[in-house]
């Protein structure tokens, strides 16, 4: 399964399983802190956000797809849920530029790959699995659209 990931998605699991237990919530915690701003026509928007009902934290996504059906999403967390900020920004990061196709094509299992099952709560990873759910969903109905 791992050769079906895009580049970023197979680097970030790369770096997180390729470290202990500590410093994989090291890296989480880094993660938390490059997740982007939203820009500035979202933020003042914030009815064009999606609620990731299934996360204790207040999590937002959005995602945009364009002419040539590459995907662009932005997320928003609170900076005093770092568990939960740092998922949103890996699936930021990870999936940022890619094609309609491959971030459809990403496992929903994907946030179960990262090596951090042992380290936070099954809560957690299923709101990270739920966060890459409505991400696919709405890419599904942006690029229909």
């Amino acid at each position: 399964m791992t050769d079906t990931l895009p580049g970023a998605l197979e680097d970030i699991k790369t770096d997180f399983t390729e470290l202990g237990l500590k410093d994989r919530l090291q890296l989480l915690l880094e993660f938390s802190n490059e997740l982007p701003a939203l820009p500035a026509h979202y933020a003042e928007h914030p009815d064009l956000l999606e609620r990731v009902e299934e996360c204790q934290s207040p999590v937002f996504i959005f995602v945009d797809v364009d002419a040539s059906r590459t995907v662009h999403l932005y997320a928003t967390a609170p900076a005093e849920s770092p568990t939960t900020r740092g998922f949103a920004s890996i699936l930021v990061q990870g999936l940022a530029g890619l094609t309609v196709d491959e971030v459809l094509a990403v496992p929903d299992d994907y946030p179960s790959d990262l090596g951090l099952t042992e380290a936070v709560s099954p809560l957690r990873i299923r709101g990270m699995t739920a966060m890459l759910g409505r991400i696919k969903r709405q890419v599904v109905t942006k690029a229909a659209a």
